[in-house]
């Protein structure tokens, strides 16, 4: 006879913090020796193709307070809008882009990514989708991770037929996935994450 499998309890959900930091960016809290750099610090190699760019933004709370605790993780395709696949079976060979990369933001709430403008990649309607970058963002307080996307603003015509934006019907609520640009050397495309309040960026459950 079998023995009865006792009822298990959910485990109670945590927070990410307060120390992502600590645990995700430690030389960036000042911990040497857990790794040479932070995983994720740089996407960049001297062979990487495409326009040179800079991401950045802050991160705010529902009180419009910047979050100086958070960790901002970016995924993106290459200028060919394909992704990095360096454990595909038989590689052994690091992308010359690695398409990830993990910033924490400083006691201003602003995280900043030095990578390349994304190709276009094929939406789930098998066209392509415009260029953007997925933004994953963790902070004390936050039980689950955050999944939301950045846009171009110069990809105007790609962004009005983007699969993923035709679905948000309100367009100021589109409007907070949309990077603006500013000109330098490299370019920089700025968006500012709200996390809750009348300006609350989109996210996705994924």
């Amino acid at each position: 006879m079998l023995h009865p499998v006792p009822r298990l309890k959910e485990t109670p959900s945590q927070t990410a913090g307060p120390y992502v930091h600590i645990g995700m960016t430690p030389n960036f809290a000042d911990i040497r020796g857990v790794y040479a750099s932070d995983l994720g610090a740089s996407m960049l190699t001297p062979d990487t193709a495409g326009e040179r760019i800079m991401i950045t933004g802050r991160v705010i709370d529902g009180a419009g307070v910047p979050v100086g605790d958070a960790v901002v993780e970016l995924w993106q395709a290459d200028s060919n809008g394909s992704y990095a696949a360096p454990m595909k079976p038989g590689s052994n060979v690091a992308p010359v882009f690695t398409g990830w990369g993990r910033q924490p933001t400083n006691a201003d709430g602003v995280f900043s990514f030095e990578t390349i403008k994304p190709g276009p990649v094929p939406g789930p309607d098998g066209r392509p989708m415009a260029p953007h970058v997925a933004l994953w963002i963790v902070a004390r307080g936050i039980n689950i991770g955050l999944q939301t996307r950045l846009y171009f603003a110069d990809e105007a015509d790609a962004n009005a037929t983007d699969w993923v934006l035709g679905k948000i019907a309100d367009p100021l609520r589109r409007a907070t996935l949309i990077a603006h640009r500013e000109d330098g050397a490299p370019p920089r495309y700025v968006l500012d994450i709200y996390l809750q309040g009348d300006r609350e960026t989109v996210f996705f459950d994924v």
